[in-house]
């Protein structure tokens, strides 16, 4: 059996969006941190979620906490950093990062794919583009 049957990964370009700010207003000589790394797509998720490492990476800060509940029924407290630009193929939105331990992958949840118009087709393991095809048009040619 595939144990990745349905398993749906994205290529993403996440950037600090304070550091594009502050580039825009004049105040950042240098160009905004950025990087490019894989995530998870994870309909049963919420939010954006990043690794610990890219998190510190990128140079975030801190500015609240949320209760998450995992998979396990378990809750846990995670801290919420500032926002960044998330780029999946093209489309690009802004959003909070919820930070996971770096044993997890990046995971990319329902309110990031709703925002940014993306459905996800686990038959085909691929992201498709609401606004570019019609829902019909994808039910009935998803092969």
């Amino acid at each position: 059996m595939n144990n990745d049957m349905g398993k749906v990964t994205a290529r993403i370009k996440v950037e600090n969006w304070l550091d594009t700010e502050l580039v825009a207003a004049g105040a950042r000589k240098e160009k905004p941190r950025s990087i490019e790394t894989d995530a998870l797509v994870d309909t049963g998720a919420v939010k954006f979620y990043l690794k610990s490492s890219v998190i510190k990476e990128l140079g975030l800060h801190p500015v609240g906490e949320l209760k998450s509940r995992t998979m396990s029924n378990r809750s846990e407290s995670r801290t919420v950093f500032s926002p960044v630009a998330l780029e999946i193929q093209g489309r690009t939105g802004r959003f909070d990062v919820v930070e996971i331990p770096d044993s997890l992958p990046n995971i990319i949840g329902q309110i990031p794919l709703e925002d940014l118009d993306w459905v996800v087709d686990c038959r085909n393991q691929k992201l498709i583009p609401i606004l570019n095809t019609s829902m019909e048009n994808w039910l009935t040619n998803s092969d």
